[in-house]
């Protein structure tokens, strides 16, 4: 039997509606899981996010609506699975439309929000890692002279650096058997913020004890 088709990379929300259905801390998280570990029930995930069943199954329902998740087949009710549609999503932050550009702000903020609550809950947890995982990890940032051409060119770059391991991803592909002895999810977060917009500006020291 054949391996299931990954599903496409990107889906790219232009809907108003769309945008601001996604900015909704729950809804981001089971799309997460579902890239993760997917495809999952509603009762599943419930438990995996600490919702209700049914505030799972409600958000899934949203979801489906604007195309960023889908039945996966077989089940009834809250116990038919739900996968994610895509491994990404990408929306335009400078839409000429100013009901689109206002909700993709909004999902911007949002977005912002998740990492920062995903950061802090790192930051009380670390200290009970192992030191391997301690040393991997980190906070840091770089501060660098580019052209608008330069920085997508970086960021295009280290797209690349990190499709390699896309594979593994349970909802991306259903072949977690391909993580290797050890692995667990690491989440990535990219920043490319110009840094003379507005003050503090960034420095480019490394904290003691991100990694180096």
């Amino acid at each position: 039997m054949s391996e299931p088709e990954p599903p496409p990379p990107t889906v790219r929300l232009t809907d108003p509606r769309a945008l601001r259905a996604y900015a909704h801390p729950t809804r981001m998280a089971l799309v997460g899981l579902l890239r993760r570990e997917g495809p999952l029930t509603a009762t599943r995930a419930a438990g995996l996010v600490g919702e209700s069943v049914a505030s799972c199954s409600f958000h899934l329902r949203q979801l489906a609506r604007y195309g960023l998740v889908e039945e996966a087949g077989g089940g009834r009710g809250r116990e038919k699975p739900w996968r994610a549609t895509a491994l990404h999503t990408s929306w335009d932050t400078a839409d000429a439309d100013p009901a689109t550009a206002e909700a993709a702000g909004a999902l911007q903020r949002t977005v912002v929000e998740r990492y920062a609550a995903l950061a802090e809950h790192w930051l009380a947890a670390q200290r009970t890692e192992e030191p391997a995982w301690q040393h991997a990890a980190g906070i840091s940032d770089t501060l660098l002279h580019l052209t608008a051409e330069e920085l997508a060119g970086l960021t295009a770059g280290m797209d690349a650096l990190m499709r390699p391991y896309l594979g593994r991803l349970g909802g991306a592909a259903d072949r977690p058997a391909d993580r290797p002895a050890g692995s667990r999810p690491v989440l990535l977060v990219r920043m490319a913020l110009p840094s003379d917009t507005a003050p503090p500006a960034p420095g480019t020291d490394t904290p003691a004890e991100a990694a180096p």
